[in-house]
C-alpha cells in the first residue's frame, strides 16, 4: 500500500523568481499566496488545487551540486476548454514565442507549445477524440472526450 498523497506540484528552479512568477501569474492565471524574494507559492484562484511553485536555484535548501536553474528540458501542459482562443490571447496578442505552432494531433489533442523562462516550454492543449487508431491504446475508462 502506499501513501496518501495530499498534494503534488512542479517546482521550477529559475535564475530570476520574480520574472519567472510573473510569467505565470500574467499569462496563466496563477496568483501568489506566498511570496520571498528566494520562493513564490503560485496557485490558480479558480481552482486551487493547480498549484507551481518558483525557487531560486541558488538556494541552500536544495542539496549541495544540485543548485542550478533550470535550463530546459521541461514540458508544463495546460489543458483548457479553448486551444483556438488561448493561441489568439497568447502568440498573438501578448506576443509569446511559438515553439510549436497551433496544430491538431492523432492521438487526442489540438495544441501549441510556447517558451517560459528558463528555457522551460508550456504546451496548451484541448482534448479532443483521438483517431480510431489511438482510442484502442488508451485503457478502460480512460478515453478522451
Amino acid at each position: 500500500m502506499t501513501v496518501k498523497l495530499t498534494g503534488f506540484y512542479p517546482v521550477l528552479a529559475t535564475g530570476d523568481v520574480a520574472a519567472t512568477s510573473d510569467f505565470y501569474i500574467r499569462h496563466f492565471g496563477f496568483e501568489a499566496v506566498f511570496t520571498a524574494d528566494w520562493y513564490v507559492s503560485l496557485r490558480r484562484p479558480d481552482a486551487p488545487h493547480y498549484e507551481l511553485a518558483v525557487l531560486d536555484a541558488s538556494h541552500p535548501t536544495i542539496p549541495a551540486g544540485h543548485r542550478e536553474r533550470l535550463r530546459g528540458g521541461l514540458l508544463l501542459n495546460f489543458e483548457v476548454d479553448d486551444v483556438d482562443a488561448e493561441h489568439a490571447r497568447l502568440v498573438g496578442a501578448a506576443g509569446l514565442p511559438e515553439l510549436l505552432a497551433l496544430r491538431t494531433e492523432d492521438f487526442g489533442q489540438r495544441h501549441f507549445i510556447v517558451a517560459a523562462p528558463d528555457g522551460v516550454m508550456v504546451d496548451v492543449i484541448t482534448v479532443i477524440p483521438p483517431s480510431e487508431e489511438y482510442a484502442e491504446q488508451y485503457a478502460p475508462g480512460h478515453e478522451p472526450a
